[in-house]
């Protein structure tokens, strides 16, 4: 099969990670960019290689790329999917792959019909450190309750407070907390429990409507599930699995930085430690094999389909309202 060439959409630091992590990953190069302005594009062109800039997402997209990968804001994520997939494109599609259920819902038909691979760049779904999770919670005896604590104290908030709003705490850009932070740590939950028998979730909201912070709580037949996130505070908690017999911890969700296992009365176990390389390599492995049909996407979508039905919940319950979404 011959390599992929990769457009890429956005020019802010999540792109420069994709970039760096597609550098080193086989069958997939950078190819092009898209920005607004010819500036910006042509500085994170040169800083990359990048040989093909463009201002025209409509030439971009008409362009020899193969496929694209999106980490525009958030309210641009359908659009610009659906004009990417509609151009005979596959997409790897940064978190969250959509407003809502219902708009990936669109997406994925609309990739099926034109037999194109639709991926949402979730690192954790893909990274191998949670399937080391799954088969280690069999040690940790029954599992009563798990806890996903994922809180990053954004560094755009000191403006906000200040009476600049940026876009990251911007609800009309599709904005939320649950959207931009809390999405990693339910999807985790997800992946490793399933489907909730119900949802109760609380959020904080600002004086301009952005969520600030939540917490969810995940109801199953023998277990409880909470999970914690923030974009106004850190934390120093890390996320964990707790079984009768023992229980498993994980620092920082999103990137796997270490993992523990404990059994009562034993000594901790070291499963998984920090790694050196980026974490978007699992993604990129995984679209890679997706688009040479030696693996197919259905169970990532299917943990996106899910983990965007629980985020839809959470947000009626508090009224989270995003101006540009398809309902």
């Amino acid at each position: 099969m011959e390599t992929i060439k990769l457009g890429i959409i956005g020019t802010n630091f999540v792109s420069d990670w994709m970039c760096d992590s597609v550098e080193i990953s086989d069958g997939i190069i950078n190819h092009a960019v898209y920005s607004r302005t010819e500036e910006k594009g042509k500085e994170f062109a040169e800083k990359h290689n990048i040989k093909n800039v463009f201002t025209d997402l409509e030439e971009f997209l008409n362009s020899d790329i193969d496929a694209v990968y999106i980490a525009s804001p958030n309210f641009l994520h359908f659009e610009q999917t659906l004009k990417a997939i509609k151009a005979g494109k596959h997409v790897l599609l940064e978190k969250p792959a959509a407003h809502n259920e219902k708009e990936f819902d669109i997406l994925l038909q609309a990739a099926s019909e034109n037999n194109l691979v639709l991926l949402e760049a979730m690192r954790p779904a893909h990274d191998p450190a949670i399937e080391e999770v799954r088969v280690s919670m069999s040690e940790i005896g029954t599992v009563r309750r798990a806890v996903f604590d994922f809180c990053q104290y954004s560094s755009r908030y000191d403006k906000f407070k200040k009476g600049e709003v940026l876009n990251a705490f911007n609800p009309e850009m599709g904005n939320a907390a649950v959207m931009d932070i809390g999405v990693y740590a339910l999807n985790c939950a997800l992946n490793l429990f399933g489907e909730p028998r119900s949802v109760y979730s609380k959020s904080t909201i600002l004086h301009n409507g952005m969520e600030g912070m939540g917490s969810v709580f995940l109801d199953y037949e023998s277990m409880q599930v909470e999970v914690v996130y923030s974009k106004i505070t850190n934390s120093c908690t890390p996320s964990v699995i707790i079984g009768e017999d023992g229980y498993i911890s994980i620092d920082k969700i999103s990137l796997f930085e270490s993992v523990r296992l404990k059994k009562r009365g034993e000594e901790e176990k070291v499963l998984v430690t920090k790694r050196e390389e980026n974490n978007m390599i699992y993604e990129i492995s995984d679209f890679v094999k997706c688009v040479n049909d030696e693996m197919s996407p259905d169970r990532h979508n299917n943990l996106t389909k899910l983990t965007l039905n629980v985020i839809d919940q959470i947000r009626n319950q508090n009224n989270i309202v995003f101006p540009h979404e398809i309902k």
